[in-house]
């Protein structure tokens, strides 16, 4: 059975009246579920299309270092 592992994904998003930055944690089993999961999470917040949606780095983390305290939780298993 494979682990779940945490990624932490940085990009832009270009839409035609805002621009910004992001950066966000996520739990997936690889790195291709990571930047779906983006995609889906952002598109339906921001309402940002694919082609708005830079990704920039994809990069899986230690337990160590996430940020996000939920995700901290249910990656170590506090």
């Amino acid at each position: 059975m494979s682990e779940v592992k945490v990624f932490r994904i940085a990009g832009k998003i270009n839409k035609p009246n805002w621009k910004t930055n992001f950066k966000k944690e996520v739990r997936a089993l690889k790195p291709e579920d990571a930047v779906e999961k983006i995609y889906k999470e952002l598109g339906s917040k921001h309402r940002a299309k694919r082609f708005q949606i830079k990704i920039l780095e994809v990069k899986e983390i230690t337990p160590e270092e996430i940020t996000n305290p939920i995700i901290k939780k249910l990656a170590t298993g506090e």
